[in-house]
């Protein structure tokens, strides 16, 4: 027998503290529990570490939290995490106990963020917790859509088949994110590598002809002196003397990026920021799409999972990621809470496409609105495969054609001296 020293709470919410005499932890934990408490710390009195108990809840105006180190654990990739989705969903299919299934895939899993949640989620829930609450402790891993959609789920029971529908939505939203990223990466990349070329030719060979040409003692054509001149002033402001213009291309990007930032931190320069994206030439288009499809799938899956109408429109207005759609799904959500249809308020917004707006129109009809919200996803995402290819096949020719012109002219430019030279010579032999 040892004696144990505890923290708990008591009904009302305020601390207590006291010592219980018990074989192990577990049964020092029984022991405060049957007395009416909630322990939060139990420690042996030879111990000076404390020990964690799953599910103790928190004190009432103490601002006391809970001594776990998981819940300060960072994000969790979205491909990780979709194969977890999977993994237990095809565990708890089988038929194994929700709490064998954490084990098992807590042993499968690499240290790092998931491993340690997946550790907490199974205290939680042995503590007495549902899945559902337990997973809202972690929630720069689980957000609300992940949660809400775990509690239907567990209400309706088919947590399993809630599991694969969030799996499928983790992973056709990260496939969508990363076809946008992809039509960006290929531009920056031939940039970077223009400036990089254009940077070297005019700073370490441009000078070396440079050099040649002196001595020719001949008047150079103008447009090698132009190169030469550009050349000259590049490499004095720049790498030599830096003039004031120099330092306002560094510090002019940089404080507009810090305004920016600061306005984007209000709801009204986020809405004029967003609003702003989704008119921009080109892009703006693109990036519409892109929320169109994040918006009908966010909801079409809620609500197909069994989350009501309501809720869900709250979840999907703070997961939208834009505020111009937040705002608008705000509004359809007080609309439908006075009694009117999800159509007219969706009009309202002049947001959504009128596509979007019928097909809504006809799954409610029909009574299959869910469904319909998934195809309108479905077919903006490859609208959006359509919207990255021709983006794609305008910019990359553009680039190279630029690029090819730069280095051209520089090309020619120190080449046509030396013609002139070599005519030069040729005549006066002749």
């Amino acid at each position: 027998m040892a004696r144990f020293n505890y923290t708990a709470m008591k009904g009302d919410g305020t601390e207590t503290t006291g010592t219980v005499t018990a074989d192990s932890t577990e049964g020092a934990i029984f022991q405060i529990r049957d007395m009416g408490f909630f322990p939060t710390n139990v420690a042996t009195e030879e111990a000076s570490k404390k020990i964690h108990v799953p599910g103790a809840p928190k004190a009432k105006g103490k601002g006391l939290s809970l001594e776990i180190k998981f819940l300060s654990s960072g994000k969790v990739k979205t491909k990780v995490l979709a194969v977890f989705i999977r993994q237990l969903a095809v565990l708890i299919d089988a038929g194994l106990p929700l709490m064998r299934s954490l084990r098992t895939l807590e042993r499968q899993q690499k240290p790092g963020p998931l491993k340690s949640a997946i550790i907490g989620i199974a205290e939680f829930v042995e503590g007495g917790s549902t899945f559902s609450e337990a997973l809202s402790n972690y929630p720069k891993i689980f957000n609300r859509l992940f949660v809400n959609m775990v509690k239907a789920g567990e209400a309706g029971g088919v947590l399993e088949l809630v599991l694969n529908r969030l799996a499928e939505f983790v992973e056709k939203a990260e496939k969508l994110k990363a076809k946008v990223k992809s039509a960006m990466i290929y531009p920056i990349a031939v940039i970077c590598v223009a400036v990089a070329v254009l940077s070297y030719l005019m700073v370490a060979v441009v000078p070396k002809f440079q050099e040649i040409f002196a001595d020719f003692e001949t008047e150079l054509p103008k447009m090698t002196q132009i190169l030469i001149d550009t050349s000259f002033a590049i490499k004095r402001n720049v790498y030599y003397n830096h003039p004031p213009y120099i330092g306002m291309l560094i510090w002019v990007p940089l404080g507009l990026f810090i305004i920016t930032r600061g306005v984007a931190r209000t709801n009204k320069g986020k809405a004029l920021l967003d609003n702003l994206k989704l008119n921009l030439p080109v892009f703006g288009d693109l990036l519409r799409k892109v929320a169109i499809a994040r918006f009908a799938r966010t909801l079409g899956t809620l609500v197909n999972s069994g989350v009501p109408i309501l809720q869900a429109l709250n979840i999907v207005r703070d997961t939208s990621g834009n505020e111009v759609i937040a705002r608008a799904v705000g509004s359809v959500h007080d609309s439908i809470r006075e009694g009117e249809s999800i159509v007219t308020p969706l009009r309202d917004t002049k947001v959504f496409t009128p596509m979007v707006i019928s097909m809504i129109e006809v799954g409610e009809e029909t009574g299959q609105l869910p469904d319909m919200l998934l195809r309108v996803a479905d077919t903006y995402d490859e609208e959006v495969d359509t919207a990255v290819a021709g983006i794609t096949s305008i910019i990359e020719p553009v680039l190279i054609i630029f690029l090819a012109i730069m280095v051209g002219f520089i090309v020619i430019a120190l080449f046509l001296p030396l013609i002139k030279l070599m005519q030069k010579m040729s005549e006066s032999g002749t």
